[in-house]
């Protein structure tokens, strides 16, 4: 994992302590941490996927994917490297807007990404407003340091889960631990309960 601009390792006073999780601190600036380097699809070759166990696989090109209904959210986003950034900014689309374009007896996820990156996740923790395909920050397009053209955005879960450079889901009927998983990050990640590690 790199470590670049913007990462800094000091509580700010003015935080509100009830919206910060046990261990974390909070930061005004927005680290880029990454496993790997940035990929770069050009948007005419970007789609986005659903696969796996459903009926009939669907997809969306970049400008289908802009032409559903977005939403502007305003969350609290919390990265198991203990930093937390609050009254975060970002525009996308909700996971509940492109699943309802399936049907499926699935139970879980695993997020793919350009690059290879993967995590897995609770279906039911995409659904139910608690999830967006994100592809603006702040009002500007997503950068591709922090993601872009578009992240999946998963705020109530460590921010591992909001894969970078995201292209797809593969709806599962077994849980399939994805990158970090795989090297002993925990298996569901909430912050509020620290699970950072296996057995956290």
């Amino acid at each position: 994992m790199r470590f670049t601009r913007g990462f800094r390792g000091r509580r700010e006073a003015e935080a509100d302590s009830a919206r910060v999780p046990p261990g974390q601190y909070v930061t005004s600036g927005f680290p880029v941490l990454s496993a790997g380097p940035t990929p770069h699809t050009p948007l005419a070759d970007w789609t986005f996927a659903i696969r796996g166990a459903l009926d009939q696989p669907v997809s969306w090109t970049w400008d289908e994917l802009h032409a559903l209904p977005s939403v502007t959210v305003t969350v609290d986003i919390h990265c198991v490297t203990k930093w937390s950034k609050l009254g975060s900014s970002w525009t996308g689309i909700s996971l509940d807007t492109l699943l309802d374009r399936v049907e499926t007896a699935a139970d879980y996820v695993l997020a793919f990404s350009d690059g290879g990156y993967t995590t897995n996740l609770p279906l039911e923790d995409l659904t139910g407003g608690k999830a967006w395909v994100a592809y603006e920050y702040d009002g500007e397009p997503l950068e591709p340091e922090h993601g872009g053209p578009a992240r999946l955005l998963v705020p109530h879960l460590y921010f591992w889960k909001s894969a970078k450079w995201v292209r797809g889901l593969e709806l599962r009927d077994d849980d399939e631990p994805g990158f970090w998983e795989r090297y002993g990050y925990h298996n569901y990640g909430d912050p509020w309960r620290e699970q950072r590690y296996a057995g956290d």
